[in-house]
C-alpha cells in the first residue's frame, strides 16, 4: 500500500477516534527515516497537550491498528503536539487561530513582499484576510501562500 493510502486509511479509522477523546488531529505523516518507519500522529486541543495526553492517544489508536492492521512494515507509532512552529494546513488550523497573529509566505510577490504578519482575521476558500497594522487590512489569495504559521514573539 502506498504512503499516501496508508496515512488516508489510517485517518479513516483514527481520526473519529481522536475527536471522539475531545483531540484534533493537526496532522499525520507516515515516512521513512534511515531504515525506520515512522506513523506520526499530531494532537491538538484548545488548552495544550500534555504528555498524558499522547500517551492516552497513543496506546487506544495502538490498539485500534492492531486491529485494522494497514501497514505490512514495522513501524514505529508516535503521537505528539504539532509545536508552534508548524504550518497551519487546514480550514480547522485557521478557525482554531482567529484572532492571533500569524506569518504568511508567499510564492510570489505582492506589493513588494513575500512575507507579511498580521492578525487573521477571516479566511474562504480563495483568501486569507489579515489586520497588518491598526489601518491597513491585506486580504491575500490563497494559491499564492506557500505557508501559515503562527507569528512567534519573543
Amino acid at each position: 500500500m502506498s504512503r499516501k493510502n496508508v496515512i488516508k486509511v489510517v485517518k479513516e479509522h483514527c481520526e473519529p477516534i481522536v475527536e471522539e477523546l475531545g483531540y484534533d488531529l493537526v496532522d499525520l505523516e507516515y515516512v521513512k527515516e534511515n531504515d525506520s518507519y515512522f506513523l506520526r500522529f499530531y494532537i491538538g486541543k484548545s488548552d495544550g497537550i500534555t504528555i498524558d495526553d499522547c500517551q492516552k492517544i497513543s496506546e487506544i489508536i495502538g490498539k485500534k491498528l492492531d486491529e485494522i492492521d494497514p501497514i505490512k512494515e514495522s513501524y514505529y507509532l508516535e503521537v505528539s503536539s504539532p509545536g508552534l512552529d508548524r504550518p497551519l494546513k487546514t480550514d480547522k488550523d485557521l478557525k482554531r487561530n482567529i484572532g492571533k497573529n500569524i506569518e504568511i509566505s508567499l510564492y510570489k510577490s505582492v506589493d513588494g513582499k513575500k512575507k507579511y504578519i498580521g492578525e487573521l482575521l477571516d479566511f474562504t476558500e480563495d483568501h486569507i484576510k489579515i489586520k497588518v497594522d491598526k489601518l491597513e487590512y491585506k486580504e491575500i489569495k490563497r494559491d499564492i501562500i506557500s505557508t501559515i504559521k503562527l507569528a512567534i514573539d519573543f
